[in-house]
């Protein structure tokens, strides 16, 4: 789409907030820095297929588990990949990428168990999220890598803030027929902002 500053936008829905209204015991989540690392440079046009292989063999779970994932039935190629050269070659850069995305934001959401929280159901929820506004950004001809991405991470924080945040969270789980309000609405409420917006800052 063009025509549009998303700047602006970004600007617009983040507002004055800033992740230091976040409570102070909070532990926020990071993606595995092979992960973040590969995001930046598959930006760069220059970028070889051995530039970016480098950065996915520096993380040897990310490596294993894009091999599997390029040679499995699901994926359906005829060549099976050896290296990971071959694994980025096959998938293409921008398939690539939204793997890596989607694994490094698992292992992030894994790497915190939340007492509130059934880990399986909500990865399985926000891959359908992200895979559903990669498809609605397709249709506009929006950045669909960037609608996959910002939909995976939506819900980012929610593991973590009702862990560390727990007694909230309880409430609002325990009364949730005496709330008319989304979870966001709630959080809105209480907090004075949301994990949504909260997790929208953190990735700018």
């Amino acid at each position: 789409m063009t025509g549009i500053d998303w700047t602006a936008l970004k600007d617009q829905a983040l507002g004055p907030f800033s992740l230091a209204a976040l409570p102070a015991n909070l532990q926020l989540p990071a993606l595995p820095h092979a992960v973040a690392l590969f995001i930046e440079k598959s930006r760069d046009d220059k970028a070889s297929l051995a530039d970016l292989a480098s950065i996915v063999e520096t993380d040897t779970g990310l490596t294993v588990d894009l091999l599997r994932h390029v040679n499995s039935a699901f994926v359906g190629l005829r060549q099976k990949a050896k290296t990971v050269s071959q694994a980025i070659a096959l998938l293409g850069i921008r398939q690539t990428k939204l793997f890596v995305i989607a694994n490094g934001t698992q292992a992030a959401i894994r790497a915190r168990r939340s007492r509130l929280i059934n880990q399986s159901c909500f990865w399985n929820s926000s891959l359908q999220k992200a895979l559903f506004a990669r498809e609605v950004a397709d249709l506009l001809k929006a950045d669909a890598d960037t609608a996959f991405a910002g939909a995976l991470l939506q819900d980012f924080l929610l593991p973590v803030l009702t862990n560390d945040v727990f007694d909230p969270y309880m409430n609002f789980v325990n009364n949730r027929r005496g709330y008319s309000e989304s979870i966001c609405d709630f959080e809105q409420t209480s907090f004075g902002w949301d994990h949504a917006l909260a997790a929208g800052c953190m990735a700018t």
